[in-house]
């Protein structure tokens, strides 16, 4: 997903010819998808969580991109921006859920988690 993200972000940049780069767009959008449903898994209620929501903004605006096609270097640069600071988030930040206004993943939970 990182990977397919990168080419797709680099091609814009480089303004690369659009029929190369919706398959890449697409598989963004499926890989991200396919993320989403890992992370949730086995129990619904993480999707409430910061890093869900985040996931889920992300491929929002990817999404988004064919119809706003001359802003798609902006929408991409935050969706980058996006995903780094959810994969840096502190864990009391990232397992925060606006569902049940609390951290799911307390430190003494689960030991392997720390």
């Amino acid at each position: 997903h990182i990977g397919i993200t990168g080419v797709l972000f680099g091609g814009h940049c480089f303004n690369v010819a659009a029929s190369r780069l919706l398959p890449f767009l697409y598989l963004a959008i499926a890989t991200g998808a396919a993320l989403a449903v890992i992370e949730t898994y086995p129990d619904w209620r993480g999707l409430f969580e910061l890093r869900s929501l985040l996931l889920g903004a992300k491929l929002l605006m990817l999404c988004a991109i064919p119809w706003f096609w001359a802003y798609r270097v902006t929408i991409l640069a935050l969706v980058l921006t996006l995903a780094s600071v959810g994969s840096h988030m502190p864990r009391r930040f990232r397992h925060f859920s606006v569902l049940e206004w609390r951290n799911t993943k307390a430190i003494g939970d689960n030991p392997a988690l720390i």
